[in-house]
């Protein structure tokens, strides 16, 4: 449910030794040789963004808020690019739990990781009734919106100098600072950022000797200091740049997940596994990769995960008291996705037992939608939806208005 194959230890600075040149060297080739590879995969397979298919119709209704800018755009005043820059943006940043990943056969795995952007919580298109009533589908029942994803399969909380690693590289997977970055560089930054990362530092046992296993206090702490440090720096970025946008800006950091409910489903999914191996058939994948999710090291585990997100609610209301000027932003701290009960068999996914299924998404997609209520009156809030496409096909949602840059 929770990390990715590609994950190393807690903080990558704690111990991967600095790369040699030609090393480094060899590395960019092959990873450059796999992008041209699949430059085909970039240019044919969905994107990471999606826009409200019908929104030049909707906002060319009297009514739409984004009239005057559509009748702009008709007489030729701005382009269909600016016109889309006016509509409202939110973006994801994220690990492996913000999309639709499992471990399975290495191809399969490595395909999924390069190109799979949609069909999760937070971004999916599919108007199937069956399929994930998105965060994004949810919003655009009240208004236009863009969405973007940032996120990646085994994305750490790592130091902004860190390299990703060939493996990850490969995978197109950027850390938290380089999900940041890309943020950054665009010009038209984001109403509405949801943040849900961190997993991939849970693994506090791997490296570790015997004797160290035994007492991990130290290296708990070590883990918990260097994970507060790395999240604070990016974000504080992207509170600098929200300092300067002429629109409100919400970001809302989650916690992390119920680590203790994931180990009792994975129990659950363990005893079906040695009954019929047939089931869950990726099951020990995790014990291979995350050397923390062995029993032994379970409750540990358990434990890093509530410090960090002490760590996180922390500064959260570190980064609001420094806010208190700026009446624009709103960094908000919030433990939904800490809520959704993984404890029950049916979130957690039928290949590996580790990540979300589909249920799993639809779960998290209620939460996360809930949650961020406060954060879209912020930015500005309808009374109703103006579109009723799906509003109550999937999940059985109660609809919020989405937001509004203006």
């Amino acid at each position: 449910m929770l990390l990715s194959p590609f994950s190393a230890i807690g903080t990558e600075e704690l111990a991967n030794p600095p790369t040699p040149l030609l090393v480094r060297a060899g590395e960019q080739i092959a990873a450059s040789l796999v992008d041209l590879i699949f430059l085909l995969d970039r240019v044919a397979s969905d994107p990471p963004t999606a826009t409200t298919p019908d929104y030049l119709e909707r906002i060319s209704q009297p009514s739409s808020p984004f009239c005057s800018d559509y009748l702009e755009y008709r007489r030729g005043a701005i382009s269909r690019a600016e016109l889309m820059n006016r509509l409202p943006h939110v973006a994801m940043m994220g690990d492996s739990l913000t999309q639709n990943f499992y471990i399975s056969s290495p191809i399969s795995l490595f395909w999924r990781a390069r190109t799979e952007r949609r069909k999760n919580w937070f971004l999916d298109t599919d108007p199937d009734p069956a399929s994930i009533y998105s965060v994004f589908e949810r919003l655009e029942t009240f208004t236009p919106v863009v969405a973007t994803e940032y996120n990646g399969a085994g994305a750490l909380v790592a130091p902004r100098p860190a390299g990703e690693g060939i493996r990850r590289r490969i995978v197109r997977t950027r850390n938290l600072a380089g999900q940041a970055r890309q943020i950054l560089r665009k010009k038209r930054f984001p109403d509405l950022i949801l943040i849900w990362i961190g997993h991939n530092n849970l693994d506090w046992a791997e490296g570790l000797s015997t004797a160290e296993r035994a007492h991990p206090e130290r290296r708990l702490a070590e883990i918990t200091a260097k994970f507060q440090e790395n999240y604070t720096e990016p974000l504080q970025s992207l509170v600098e740049r929200a300092k300067r946008e002429n629109h409100n800006v919400v970001i809302v950091v989650f916690g992390l997940a119920n680590i203790d409910a994931f180990f009792k489903a994975r129990k659950k999914a363990a005893a079906l596994h040695t009954r019929n191996p047939a089931l869950y058939p990726y099951f020990e994948s995790g014990y291979r990769s995350f050397e923390s999710l062995q029993p032994p090291y379970q409750k540990n585990m358990v434990r890093l995960s509530l410090m960090m997100d002490a760590e996180m609610r922390a500064m959260v209301g570190s980064l609001n008291r420094e806010l208190k000027d700026y009446r624009n932003i709103r960094v908000q701290y919030s433990d939904a996705l800490t809520r959704v009960d993984f404890s029950r068999l049916e979130l957690i996914n039928p290949v590996d037992a580790w990540h979300p299924s589909v249920q799993g998404h639809k779960a998290l997609a209620d939460a996360a939608f809930s949650a961020i209520r406060p954060s879209l009156a912020f930015l500005g809030v309808g009374e109703r939806p103006v579109s009723k496409q799906r509003v109550v096909l999937k999940n059985y949602p109660a609809p919020v208005a989405a937001v509004s840059p203006r």
